[in-house]
């Protein structure tokens, strides 16, 4: 009797009351057939994941199924990477927040060098003329994306898509902008003689182990790399993901993942392994239009009554899909990885927040 109860209590112990875990589970499967939902959700409880499970198909043609390993584009999820790797050479004394972009990247060309902070960058108000504008399906359809879609190093995404005039003063106007986190990106560079993915690699991915995770290149063949799909209204069809560089995305989104590494990457975010308490304390400041230094910070978000903070990190290309949402006084996590732009994410995260959170 003692072999068979221990699992059980220690189940309970790390997962929410059982009928609130059995909620959740009849949601998520209500929810993915009614979306067509294709990808991998993870549920955890203080540092514990108590659910993972994955739906559907990585790639169409061969009809191979997603599973709890298969790697996904993470897309923007890569700003709370990039934001990470900044705010550790704060810590260490090697960038100045407050000092302008001039100050690490003395050739930047753009007409903010000296105007636009390094916190004005992770913050989104950089005020920076956004590289994305008018950027549409029926403009990709009719003339392409040149930022994407045209081999790119990063010092040219930088002097071709980065380095533009100023359309708001800086400090003053959030404008959600991939120039912001691509000059980040080379901050990075220029500050520690390494690459952005070098960067990557020795502060974060070797030191959690996250072996599933890297930086997704146009010319390599990533084994177990789920293909990315969306609906076409205009022809009522799911179709390939637009052939792209996904490199170009640089700091801003250009990583791929598993579930069970970004929770990794969340567990050591919030338990202070990654950042101090006062660091994290910045980048959990809830700015303007609730954005903080590469996340949102939703304060006094109600579930049931009661007020929690969430910190949440979406990422959207095209196809390509992902979601991690902490609640962070109840030590909850989701994750969801998708590889088709069939369903909201923000939707399918507050609505399994509400049935795991009490």
């Amino acid at each position: 009797m003692r072999k068979v109860l221990f699992p059980v209590l220690f189940l309970l112990a790390f997962s929410p009351a059982f009928g609130q875990s059995s909620q959740a589970e009849r949601f998520i499967d209500s929810f993915v057939t009614k979306n067509n939902f294709n990808g991998t959700v993870l549920l955890a409880k203080n540092d514990k994941a108590w659910y993972r499970k994955s739906f559907g198909t990585a790639n169409f043609r061969l009809n191979i199924p997603n599973t709890t390993d298969t790697r996904y584009k993470v897309a923007s999820i890569t700003k709370a990477f990039t934001a990470v790797l900044i705010l550790q050479l704060y810590e260490q004394g090697k960038i100045d927040l407050n000092k302008s972009i001039s100050s690490y990247l003395p050739d930047y060309k753009g007409e903010g060098a000296d105007k636009v902070t390094v916190t004005q960058l992770l913050n989104m108000t950089s005020g920076i003329h956004n590289m994305d504008a008018g950027l549409t399906l029926e403009s990709a359809l009719k003339n392409g994306m040149p930022q994407y879609q045209a081999p790119h190093t990063s010092d040219e995404m930088l002097a071709l898509f980065c380095s533009g005039k100023l359309v708001n003063e800086p400090g003053k106007v959030w404008d959600y902008n991939n120039a912001d986190y691509i000059i980040l990106g080379k901050i990075i560079e220029r500050t520690t003689g390494k690459t952005f993915e070098q960067n990557l690699r020795s502060s974060i991915l070797q030191p959690l182990k996250m072996a599933n995770t890297g930086i997704a290149y146009q010319q390599e063949i990533i084994p177990r790399l789920a293909d990315t799909y969306f609906y076409r209204d205009d022809i009522k069809a799911m179709v390939n993901d637009l052939p792209v560089y996904p490199e170009n995305w640089y700091a801003a989104g250009a990583m791929y993942s598993t579930a069970d590494d970004i929770l990794k990457f969340s567990n050591a975010l919030f338990g202070k392994k990654l950042l101090k308490q006062t660091t994290l304390d910045q980048m959990f400041t809830s700015g303007k239009d609730e954005y903080g230094y590469g996340v949102w910070v939703y304060k006094d978000y109600d579930i049931h009554g009661k007020h929690y903070t969430i910190i949440k990190r979406p990422g959207s290309i095209m196809g390509a899909q992902a979601m991690l949402f902490h609640v962070l006084e109840e030590g909850s996590t989701i994750i969801i990885l998708s590889n088709t732009g069939t369903t909201s994410l923000d939707e399918f995260a507050a609505k399994i927040a509400a049935r795991i959170v009490r």
